[in-house]
């Protein structure tokens, strides 16, 4: 019979490797033409390799964990053949669990010459107390238990337990690609840009009572929730504008300056943390970019994001509050040379012309290079955003 080699696709500009990180299908497992039978990560994304051809997967070239190179053999197809039900278990083998007898009833020992011969009363104590009869000194006739023996017995201080087996005390296992590329992305920023935060804190109350006003109607046309990203990046992208540097990066001896504003949003993945991008944001309306946000959030929660939606992105908005982080200074995300940290939302005690007040403040911070970006430049970016929160119709009226 013929045979049809899988091959480690294309994987995007830069991306030369991959690891396999699971089969789906073991060898002798019958496949369908495009059904997923391996899974490949790489430093960026998780991509699924479907089958070429229908048949039997006659033979695994590159086992789970291995690395392989772009165009090399993952496995071989044999077109036709008929192959095994798959288990349908991602990446494991279906181990059948051992049958263990079913426990029998516990037979009571018979009871010595002490226990028969102590009292009815030593007896009913020993019972409820949980005491051995046949570990108890005797002080009765014939060395039988009293009932005082029993309550001296039951009241002595219990030797202290054998400490129990435990499992191991640690585990050993490999970074993911994705893993390691965010590890070593976030320390070679510390090393090359010069990193500084500048903070600032914004009251809520308006955008909070905006919010609440219109997000029924809002999930009633647009089909989706209304939520505060999309605010911040809209004040992101007019903070940008006024503040040409923060949308560049250095390039050698080099300032580029963006004309455009693609904002990456920081995400927890299925792999770890990744930044997907909202392209053209300047051109979006709120409602398209929660669409845009949610798609990709949900993409990232799948592990499909595609390189392309993780790409080219000019400035980084990373929201920790949805952890319930109160401040943090964030790591840029390189080339880039500033990205925004949002907080958690806390009602706090703050002066209102003269008077203490209670309102919704959310601490917000600005991390940037200092060597393209000067204090003056990261304040007033910062304020600009701070404005645009606490007064949602500059953002409509672009003041």
């Amino acid at each position: 019979m013929a045979t049809k080699d899988i091959l480690v696709p294309t994987m995007g500009e830069s991306v030369t490797e991959a690891t396999v990180s699971k089969w789906f299908k073991k060898a002798g497992d019958a496949v369908k033409q495009d059904e997923p039978v391996a899974e490949l990560e790489t430093d960026k994304v998780t991509l699924e390799v479907n089958a070429p051809a229908s048949g039997a997967l006659k033979e695994i070239k590159a086992a789970q964990g291995s690395t392989v190179q772009v165009g090399a053999l993952l496995g071989i197809i044999e077109e036709g053949a008929a192959g095994a039900a798959s288990t349908g278990v991602t990446g494991k083998q279906v181990v059948g669990e051992e049958k263990k007898p079913a426990p029998s009833a516990p037979t009571r020992a018979p009871d010595s010459p002490l226990t028969s011969s102590s009292g009815p009363a030593a007896r009913k104590i020993a019972e409820e107390s949980g005491v051995n009869l046949a570990s108890v000194q005797g002080t009765g006739k014939d060395g039988r238990a009293t009932k005082g023996d029993v309550l001296a017995a039951a009241s002595a201080p219990k030797p202290a337990a054998a400490p129990t087996a435990s499992g191991p005390r640690e585990e050993r296992v490999k970074m993911t690609k994705l893993r390691q590329t965010i590890a070593k992305r976030l320390k070679d920023s510390q090393n090359t840009a010069a990193i500084l935060t500048t903070f600032n804190e914004i009251d809520m109350s308006n955008v909070i009572s905006l919010r609440s006003e219109y997000k029924d109607a809002f999930e009633k046309k647009h089909g989706i929730r209304l939520g505060f990203m999309a605010f911040f990046v809209k004040a992101a992208v007019a903070a940008l504008q006024e503040v040409p540097e923060v949308n560049a990066h250095i390039d050698g001896d080099e300032i580029v300056y963006k004309k455009f504003y693609d904002i990456g949003v920081a995400v927890g993945g299925a792999q770890g943390l990744v930044v997907p991008v909202v392209r053209g944001a300047d051109q979006l309306s709120i409602a398209e970019i929660e669409a845009e946000i949610a798609r990709l959030a949900q993409k990232a929660k799948e592990g499909s994001l595609s390189m392309d939606d993780m790409t080219g992105g000019t400035f980084t908005v990373s929201n920790g509050g949805v952890y319930g982080s109160l401040m943090s200074t964030p790591i840029i995300n390189p080339p880039q040379s500033a990205i925004l940290g949002m907080h958690k939302t806390e009602d706090r005690p703050i002066a209102v012309k003269g008077q203490v007040v209670i309102r919704p403040m959310m601490y917000v911070a600005v991390s940037y290079d200092h060597r393209i970006i000067d204090g003056r430049e990261s304040v007033t970016f910062l304020v600009k955003i701070k404005e645009a929160i606490e007064d949602p119709r500059r953002l409509l009226l672009g003041v």
